[in-house]
C-alpha cells in the first residue's frame, strides 16, 4: 500500500483521516495474504479519499504564492518610492 504523503495526511478530516487508516489496515492485511487483486481496489479507493486533501495543499500553496507576490510588489513599491524620496 501506498501512504500519502504526511502534508496530505495533516489536511485530512478526522473522519477521513480515520477512513484512511482503516483502509490502509485493510489493504496491508490484503496485502499480506497475497491478495493484491483486492489491495488494489482498496488502494483506489484511498487514492479518491485523499484527493479532497491534495487540493485543499494545493489551495494553501497557491495562497502563499499570492502572499509571496504581493510582499514583493509592496516591497518594490516601497523601495521605487524612497528613491524617489531620496534623490542622492
Amino acid at each position: 500500500m501506498r501512504h500519502c504523503s504526511v502534508q496530505v495526511r495533516g489536511l485530512l478530516t478526522r473522519d477521513e483521516l480515520d477512513r484512511y487508516n482503516a483502509m490502509m489496515e485493510v489493504g496491508q492485511y490484503l496485502e499480506q495474504s497475497n491478495r493484491y487483486d483486492l489491495a488494489y481496489t482498496v488502494q483506489k479507493e484511498i487514492d479518491r479519499l485523499i484527493q479532497p486533501a491534495i487540493e485543499r495543499l494545493k489551495e494553501k500553496s497557491r495562497q502563499r504564492d499570492r502572499m509571496t507576490e504581493q510582499y514583493i510588489r509592496e516591497k518594490s513599491e516601497a523601495e521605487a518610492e524612497a528613491d524617489h524620496d531620496d534623490p542622492e
